[in-house]
């Protein structure tokens, strides 16, 4: 089976959240979202979502740099190289450095696209073996202990099977104490978003060894590997990276210096399921379990994120929570929704397994731009 790219179509849609969501780099009430949607010259189309946010404060990213990258060099990228396959992109996106938000939201299209054409679903097209996924959630930052505590609560009584709260200085050991004197048997981790530095931190960080923490995920900063080794060397809580493993060459670095135990793995982060699925494999191997990060995606980009969750060695519980705890209306059919077990029963209709509501997203769409692609063959 042959992909013959026809077009790229962008859509920027506007969806308020339900409740803010706050971590240690800034607080989120709405979100900017660019939707990508790819078409072969049969007429079938694809979609995939680019996770960038609004601010450069994730990673050097932003929705408008995307949608740039995307119209300027992506697509041109693609008609010169005469892509036939979902696996050639990534390759055909070497020369741009970085900017691996913008390609996976492309790359993740022609994934749904060529599952489609191939009549199967885009989790066995990629070699996923789970039927069904555990899921866990992510807490953001809350305005008091209280609510925090009202937060988990209702979580736990929703099924999530990991609980997940956001960290920064000033508002982290006393929180997880807080949350672990409520809920001594919950499985429990923080996420620190990079906030703290080894230099001045070091002893707080290992003050959260006496929570039985599942993980600490992303302490310090991003690039810093040799800080991570040596605080992992410290704390008995395992370490888990999310921004420092943008690609398998990070992995293995991470591995090799002892930066962590555990990885998170971003489909948007690291640009795509091919770097994904080199990723995973690598971990796979090296004995060290993966889960599926979140970057609070509408249901494009959720439905991705149920099907990278299907390959083997993600073992612990994923970012992957239900439509619901985000939007009061999501932009797929029927929403995600997770089991009273804290689970995702994975989809069987091809593609990404969901309708896309093209009348909502017709409705929020605020811009749009169509990119012929022309081969040069």
């Amino acid at each position: 089976m042959n992909l013959r790219l026809e077009r790229i179509e962008l859509r920027e849609i506007e969806l308020p959240l339900k409740w803010p969501f706050e971590t240690s780099f800034g607080r989120t009430t709405r979100r900017r979202i660019l939707l990508v949607k790819a078409f072969d010259r049969d007429g079938a189309c694809g979609y995939g979502e680019c996770v960038a946010g609004e601010n450069p404060f994730y990673n050097h990213e932003t929705i408008d740099t995307a949608w740039l990258m995307t119209t300027q060099y992506i697509a041109p990228l693609l008609a010169a190289a005469g892509v036939e396959s979902a696996s050639q992109v990534s390759r055909a996106l070497d020369l741009i450095r970085e900017n691996r938000m913008a390609k996976a939201g492309v790359e993740a299209a022609v994934w749904d696209l060529e599952a489609k054409i191939a009549q199967v679903p885009l989790w066995q097209h990629i070699e996923g073996t789970r039927e069904e996924i555990t899921c866990g959630v992510s807490i953001g930052i809350q305005d008091s202990t209280a609510a925090l505590l009202d937060k988990v609560s209702r979580e736990i009584e929703s099924g999530y099977r990991r609980i997940k709260i956001k960290i920064k200085p000033g508002k982290d050991v006393q929180l997880v104490e807080a949350v672990r004197a409520r809920f001594p048997a919950v499985t429990l981790s923080v996420d620190a978003n990079s906030a703290y530095r080894i230099e001045t931190d070091a002893p707080l960080l290992k003050r959260l060894d006496d929570y039985n923490l599942l993980m600490i995920e992303q302490p310090l900063a991003p690039g810093d590997l040799v800080d991570h080794a040596k605080l992992q060397r410290e704390m008995q809580t395992p370490i888990c990276l999310d921004e420092s493993i943008v690609s398998l060459t990070n992995a293995r670095h991470a591995h090799e210096l002892g930066a962590c135990q555990i990885i998170n793995i971003k489909l948007g982060r690291v640009g795509g399921y091919s770097e994904a699925r080199a990723i995973q494999a690598f971990a796979l191997a090296h004995g060290l379990p993966v889960w599926c990060g979140g970057m609070i995606e509408a249901g494009i980009g959720r439905a991705h994120n149920i099907a990278l969750s299907t390959l083997p060695g993600f073992t612990l519980p994923g970012d992957v929570s239900a439509s619901e705890r985000y939007w009061e209306e999501d932009i797929i059919e029927p929403p995600v929704t997770v089991s009273c077990k804290g689970t995702i029963k994975v989809p069987t209709s091809h593609g990404i397994g969901y309708e896309v509501n093209e009348a909502r997203i017709e409705a929020l769409t605020v811009r749009r731009e169509t990119v012929r692609l022309t081969s040069s063959r």
